[in-house]
């Protein structure tokens, strides 16, 4: 019998038709454009589930236009901080089992005590970052 792929490492395409696409290896930050290329045609539609373990705060913000994202805590502890187009604030400290939703258009960071492991379901299309 093989062995399953890990979500860590191998990243599933949720697109049109309720198809569920297991994706090659991450390797890196170009990984998404290969991605853009792979999906694109499903547009806002398609949805990437992720999974990623932090040790520290995340390096800058990050917000994506075209859809809601969840965020599932799986160990550890994250806060996850939204700023909304009107400038406010809102945080939220998530543990294992608890979610959030990213709403879109609305920029999000996360600050890391220890460490932690996160799912994330995302509508990526359109995806823009900026610094700390």
């Amino acid at each position: 019998m093989t062995q399953p792929p890990r979500l860590d490492e191998r990243f599933i395409h949720l697109g049109l038709g309720a198809t569920a696409v297991p994706q090659p290896p991450f390797d890196g930050m170009e990984w998404y454009g290969a991605y853009g290329e792979r999906h694109g045609a499903d547009g806002r539609e398609g949805r990437l589930v992720s999974q990623y373990t932090f040790a520290e705060d995340w390096p800058g913000w990050e917000m994506h236009p075209a859809g809601e994202e969840v965020v599932i805590c799986t160990a550890g502890e994250m806060e996850l901080t939204q700023e909304f187009p009107d400038g406010r604030r809102e945080s939220v400290t998530l543990r294992p089992g608890e979610y959030a939703i990213n709403p879109p258009g609305v920029w999000h960071i996360a600050d890391i005590a220890q460490e932690a492991t996160a799912i994330f379901i995302t509508a990526g299309e359109g995806t823009q970052h900026r610094p700390r």
